[in-house]
């Protein structure tokens, strides 16, 4: 772990006390308006948020967001403040403004766990519910998934990269406030192990690292009495940066300070696979043979892969995690694939314009395995027979979906510092399963073939 990390013992706080509602665009709530004129409103209705492709060509993406879109959904209410919005805005009519004063998400939602591995047209979350209170949820829940996957996708390629060593993410003062907190949270299920932002570890429980910035060595009137005052203050077992001025004379002047028992350096910048080497060199030669080397020069997976034969102990990464590394979003949209029909059978419906293609009806995915284990395809039953018959797959193989929300009661195991050790731990499981090919860092076809089983027993690749 780089720098002086510290695990979170605190009880997380709420990230989200007050209203979500407005957390949507505007022509949701004209729908609804609409849709309750019509008598539509409360026709039963399934939709679906899945990608149709992987950003830049990757070989998989990593599932993020659920236990944040969770929480948000909790606070999804209307309350006095934004119903008079509403009202003065006219966004809406009166009557439908007097419907979202009493909005309460009573439908299910099921999906893929977090920190699940997926593919294009991974049917990843399947909200159930009347229309209204379905389409409602569109933005906030693919502003969610959108950020928090593109985010743990590019952590994960950069913590396969790493091949073991510890990352930190390192990445606020990158993004916005709010985004800063959800870059923090899905880096750390995707592996990264800690985060330099403080509301990250009092939210949802990560631990966060940090000692000092160039400015405290130039606050002091000599680097000799920045890394003493630090060593004073937080003991030997410290990391301090050394490339504020001279790096071979501030790595002396450190292991003098502290002795052979400094506990790290820290690198800014330079050429780093030539730089590490030759501060290891003096480190070792100056006996402080334990001493951690941590690079933090704008890294990305395929620097940190470049650094693979350098000794370097751990990498902190900044703007590449938090914006994605080139895919700051995911691409993933919300559909309705299925309607309740007058005769209360489901009726499939699907958007068929050119590259935008959908595919209708209830779905029931599974990831296909071998006998050793190693995920070879994610098979996807379409249709109500074969949802009902839960016939899809074999022994081998493992559902995909879990329940999140029952009748509009969330499972509160998702939410808080547990949901999201719980993501971590099945993201390492998940990522793992994966064949070899999944670790390519070039662009390429999807580490696993998608298909469709259909109620027919037809097999059609996605």
């Amino acid at each position: 772990m780089t720098a002086d990390a510290q695990p979170q013992n605190a009880q997380p706080q709420a990230a989200c006390p007050v209203s979500t509602a407005l957390l949507t665009d505007h022509y949701e709530l004209t729908m609804v308006d609409a849709a309750l004129q019509d008598g539509t409103a409360h026709r039963e209705c399934v939709f679906e948020l899945f990608a149709r492709r992987l950003p830049n060509d990757r070989r998989y993406g990593v599932v993020a967001g659920i236990g944040r879109a969770l929480e948000l959904l909790e606070h999804f209410r209307f309350e006095d403040a934004e119903l008079e919005f509403l009202r003065e805005a006219r966004v809406v009519s009166p009557a439908t403004v007097d419907w979202l004063a009493d909005y309460r998400f009573s439908g299910s939602i099921r999906g893929y766990r977090e920190g699940e591995a997926y593919f294009p047209q991974s049917p990843l979350l399947e909200v159930r519910s009347s229309f209204a209170e379905g389409v409602i949820l569109e933005t906030m829940l693919l502003s969610v998934f959108n950020y928090d996957s593109a985010v743990a996708s590019a952590a994960a390629r950069m913590v396969s990269a790493a091949d073991g060593r510890p990352l930190a993410e390192m990445g606020s003062r990158r993004t916005g406030e709010r985004s800063a907190v959800a870059a923090a949270r899905a880096a750390y299920i995707a592996g990264f192990s800690a985060t330099s932002n403080l509301e990250a570890g009092r939210s949802w429980g990560v631990p966060t690292m940090g000692t000092a910035a160039h400015s405290w060595t130039l606050l002091h009137d000599s680097e000799r009495e920045a890394f003493a005052a630090q060593l004073e203050a937080l003991g030997t077992g410290t990391t301090l940066l050394v490339d504020t001025y001279d790096v071979e004379a501030a790595i002396r002047t450190a292991v003098e300070l502290a002795g052979p028992g400094l506990g790290g350096v820290r690198l800014d910048s330079g050429d780093l696979p030539v730089l590490v080497r030759e501060v290891r060199e003096l480190l070792d030669d100056l006996g402080a043979t334990g001493t951690r080397i941590t690079v933090t020069n704008d890294l990305d997976e395929y620097a940190i892969a470049a650094l693979a034969a350098s000794p370097v102990d751990s990498y902190g990464v900044g703007t590449s995690v938090v914006t994605g590394s080139g895919a700051v979003a995911s691409g993933m949209v919300y559909k309705l694939v299925a309607r309740r029909g007058d005769d209360g059978e489901w009726v499939p419906v699907a958007k068929a314009s050119p590259g935008k293609r959908s595919v209708g009806g209830l779905k029931q995915p599974v990831r296909r395995r071998d006998e050793r284990g190693v995920a070879t395809a994610e098979l996807i039953g379409v249709g109500e027979a074969t949802r009902a018959a839960g016939a899809v797959g074999d022994a081998d193989d493992r559902p995909l979906y879990v329940d999140y929300v029952v009748d509009g009661v969330i499972d509160r195991q998702h939410l808080g510092a547990a949901g999201v050790r719980a993501a971590r731990e099945h993201c390492a499981a998940a990522i793992a399963e994966l064949p070899r090919t999944a670790k390519r860092l070039g662009k390429g076809e999807p580490a696993l073939p998608t298909y469709y089983l259909h109620d027919d027993g037809e097999m059609e690749l996605a």
